[in-house]
């Protein structure tokens, strides 16, 4: 066991990151000033670095506060001290002195003794691409907003067509928004710009469209509309550079050695070319794209088809970061945790934990309720059996364990085993059934084998 005088990492520092100010603690035996205080600009930064390895410090140890860590961290990615980033959750059941002095020297003595687990963070080019995705994902979520602006405004003038068109987003409804606030304002012609896929008949749009055209309320919708199609075109901006990002990578595989496994049904979104927000990289073949980054088709499994470059952009490409399946879902906290004592669980449940990759399969999971994969039938059968939130939870733990196998692996998703577990899985319901009725004094028979007996 780790002890002051044989500690597990001699040369580590602790420190404690502030907006304006950053405390650093080194060992006491290398300087007579161990506890120094810097300011957050570059300069003072690649002074603390200088100092560090003055110290010759080789790891440093610090919380994630906020984003005011990152720059310090890349600095020190730089000067080939490694980083340790912790979870402040790690330490608050660990008693110790809490003023900024004295943090800085209690983290700099839990990682010198062994007791600080870092984060996981992927390589810097990756940390590229996911700081873009983020932004996207901030970008559609500030788009979606001035869509719900527009609906607004169009109620207010008592205009419904935003309650009998399906998208208010799509071909019809912005052509009638666009005529509308080119000045057009009867009813009949503004019908007439419906596409020929929408379900509602002409009458029921021009109905619609008949309310109180009111100066202030246009003034919105027009605003609002422009703000749209500015996020929009910052979205494609910002696919064009996640294009340019993740075309740097060295492909896993060439397609035109090894071609994409056929399409399906439940990986057409990830080539749809429909300029929406919600489907990512409509610029680009996305599945194309992560097909070269990963090796292997993830697409083909239900639920990843819209966000497999999400998934590269949080997890990057090599499991071998996590020992096995089980670690990796622990890592996503897709599993659940237990307390025991005395041999006894006091109580179980999910991890309650943020993790941004463990939410994007939670959304795989959760939009697979309609599906007819085994995948969906699995995920209904959950829902009905344990609750909403726990069978979406056992939903995406199951399509998190395939990611990792196909990626690891380097195999394609298999459709066809699932026909065998789910035979499997009727044999042990059906003899279920049967021991059950024998309990009773009952017989199960099958349909066909009722009907021919004779009454």
């Amino acid at each position: 066991m780790a002890n002051d005088n044989h500690p597990v990492n001699p040369n580590a520092a602790g420190v404690d990151i502030g907006a304006r100010e950053i405390y650093v603690a080194v060992p006491s035996d290398r300087d007579q000033e161990p506890v120094r205080a810097f300011e957050t600009f570059t300069e003072d930064l690649h002074r603390l670095a200088d100092w560090l390895s003055a110290c010759r410090v080789t790891t440093v140890a610090m919380e994630s506060t906020g984003v005011y860590w990152i720059p310090l961290y890349e600095v020190l990615e730089t000067r080939g001290i490694q980083p340790c980033l912790i979870d402040a959750r790690h330490m608050k059941n660990v008693p110790g002195r809490r003023t900024d002095w004295h943090e800085c020297q209690w983290i700099q003595y839990l990682h010198s003794v062994g007791l600080l687990r870092s984060a996981f963070r992927p390589e810097s080019d990756i940390c590229a691409v996911r700081a873009l995705m983020r932004h996207r994902s901030d970008l559609v979520q500030m788009a979606s907003q001035h869509v719900q602006h527009m609906q607004k405004a169009l109620t207010q003038m008592n205009l419904q067509i935003h309650h009998v068109i399906s998208d208010l987003t799509g071909v019809t409804g912005f052509a009638i928004v666009d005529a509308i606030l080119a000045g057009e304002r009867r009813a009949d012609e503004l019908a007439q710009l419906r596409d020929f896929r929408i379900k509602a008949d002409g009458e029921t749009i021009r109905k619609s469209l008949v309310g109180h055209w009111r100066t202030e309320h246009l003034f919105t919708l027009k605003q609002s509309r422009q703000l749209y199609q500015t996020y929009q075109q910052q979205i494609l901006d910002c696919d064009a550079e996640i294009q340019k990002l993740t075309g740097e990578f060295s492909p896993r595989v060439d397609p035109s050695d090894r071609p994409l496994p056929p399409q399906t049904k439940h990986n057409k979104m990830a080539t749809s070319p429909k300029g929406k927000a919600i489907d990512p990289h409509h610029c680009f073949d996305m599945r194309r794209e992560a097909y070269k980054l990963f090796g292997v088709d993830v697409t083909q499994i239900p639920g990843i088809a819209t966000i497999a470059l999400s998934l590269f952009a949080e997890l990057g490409r090599d499991m071998s970061r996590w020992p096995t399946r089980h670690h990796f879902a622990s890592w996503l906290a897709l599993c659940t945790d237990n307390d025991i004592s005395g041999g006894r669980v006091l109580w179980k449940a999910n991890r309650k934990a943020k993790n941004r990759a463990g939410q994007l399969f939670r959304l795989a999971a959760n939009s697979l309720h309609h599906s007819k994969t085994y995948l969906g039938n699995f995920l209904r059968r959950m829902k009905a059996k344990l609750g909403a939130p726990a069978g979406i939870t056992a939903t995406a733990h199951k399509i998190a364990i395939i990611f990792y196998t196909l990626v690891q692996r380097q195999i394609e998703y298999d459709e066809t085993i699932w026909a065998q577990r789910e035979a499997e899985r009727q044999q042990h319901y059906e003899a279920k059934l049967k021991r059950q009725a024998q309990k009773l004094g009952y017989m199960l028979v099958p349909m066909q084998s009722a009907q021919s007996v004779p009454s």
